[in-house]
């Protein structure tokens, strides 16, 4: 990946952040964890998966669960940007006359599944993986899991069967953020060693910045990890990521701010984005 390429990724994920904090007023939603995963379904999106309006409906596509469903604002700020939605139909967000709202829905195009139920998708995407092999097919099929989705015994489920059956068409991203709701992880059930876990129930873990495009390509480009083996990234995030003033906050996993609250951090994000570009000038000087 050339920095013209990682330079798109990342003005796109810039404007992604901002559909998630316009969404985060009139009702709200989960504004922390969404800005946490918004670089990694940027990243899925535009250079991981063979998906788009052209292939929708069929069976060779891609496929990308979003198990932690909250975060479905990442999700629809990137269709956005991709020309997949139209950005006037995010003003429709919790309303009567439209499908946006909270967690994904399959009325929206692009959408594989509905979630938002913890701990439910990895067995569903598992499914998924075991009918794409045994059509045959070349699909990869990925997972988008929260860190403390990982307490749910569902998933450990899955994981077990994915192994048994050797789905190597299957990969696990987990957005590491160290937050479960509004308590960090580590200090209701730890999780740690993460990788470890996985290697025991025999997948193959990488662990990455989940906020670095190159990062993200370097250890994608040899999925799958190994060959009759599960995939699983554990992608180190931040909570909150772009915005300072809610960044690993707690009482930030939901949000529902004012509109005047809404231009504020609007502009702080901007800010937050000019003085990483400058930072990054004056290393390259």
């Amino acid at each position: 990946m050339n920095q013209e390429e990682i330079n798109e990724l990342e003005n796109m994920a810039l404007r992604v952040r901002e559909h998630i904090i316009r969404l985060s007023t009139d009702g709200g939603c989960f504004t922390g964890a969404s800005l946490s995963c918004a670089d990694l379904i940027v990243y899925l999106y535009s250079h991981f998966l063979n998906v788009g309006p052209h292939n929708f409906d069929t069976p060779d596509r891609d496929y990308l669960f979003l198990s932690k469903g909250h975060d479905v604002p990442a999700l629809y700020g990137t269709f956005v940007e991709l020309g997949w939605m139209e950005a006037e139909r995010l003003t429709n967000h919790l309303k009567t006359n439209d499908t946006i709202y909270w967690h994904p829905n399959r009325n929206i195009p692009g959408i594989e599944f509905h979630s938002g139920s913890l701990g439910h998708l990895p067995s569903v995407a598992v499914g998924v993986a075991m009918d794409c092999k045994m059509r045959g097919l070349n699909n990869r099929i990925v997972v988008i899991t929260g860190d403390g989705e990982l307490n749910e015994g569902s998933v450990w489920e899955a994981i077990l069967v994915a192994q048994a059956y050797k789905l190597d068409n299957l990969l696990f991203i987990v957005d590491r953020n160290y937050f479960q709701a509004n308590i960090r992880t580590e200090e209701l059930i730890p999780l740690e060693p993460l990788a470890p876990k996985f290697e025991a129930f025999g997948w193959r873990a990488k662990r990455v910045d989940g906020h670095s495009f190159t990062a993200l390509d370097e250890a994608l480009s040899g999925v799958p990890f190994a060959a009759g083996q599960p995939s699983v990234l554990i992608a180190d995030t931040v909570r909150g990521r772009g915005l300072p003033s809610i960044q690993e906050r707690a009482d930030r996993w939901f949000c529902n701010f004012t509109h005047d609250e809404v231009d504020q951090l609007l502009e702080e994000l901007h800010g937050v984005r000019r003085a990483e570009i400058e930072s990054e000038a004056l290393i390259v000087r």
